[in-house]
């Protein structure tokens, strides 16, 4: 059954994308743990990460940090958490969220996100990531 993020890069249901390249795309979460909650999911549909190939979870880890760095500049908090738990969806996606402190990880806490905030969020990290330089910001 196709999971609801390809769905996504179908372009069959919408999502806020902001970065996008043939492995990957990054997305902002609608339930967000925190402003700025990023998933950056391989277009791979593989349920569990470790059984992803070497190349593809290495490169997760690569655009993570590059999302990261943007979430980083843009939101400024002590920390960028990073997170594979894999029970909401059946394929694998990295959480990369903007955290004060631990509680911000607790996924019994997330609730849905502001519509226009979420895309306020989205246009901030599209625009730094291609202030970066990286073209794959959508």
């Amino acid at each position: 059954m196709t999971s609801i993020f390809t769905k996504i890069m179908n372009n069959e249901i919408p999502g806020r994308i902001i970065w996008a390249d043939d492995t990957c795309i990054a997305m902002v979460d609608i339930r967000p743990l925190n402003r700025g909650h990023v998933l950056v999911i391989p277009r791979q549909e593989v349920d569990k990460w470790h059984e992803l190939d070497v190349a593809t979870t290495l490169h997760l880890m690569k655009v993570s940090h590059i999302v990261a760095n943007a979430q980083q500049s843009v939101f400024e908090p002590a920390r960028i958490g990073l997170m594979i738990a894999g029970f909401e969806v059946p394929h694998t996606h990295v959480h990369c969220v903007p955290v004060e402190h631990m509680s911000h990880l607790d996924f019994t806490q997330a609730e849905m996100g502001d519509p226009e905030d979420l895309d306020r969020v989205s246009e901030l990290l599209k625009a730094k990531l291609q202030e970066f330089g990286y073209s794959e910001a959508t």
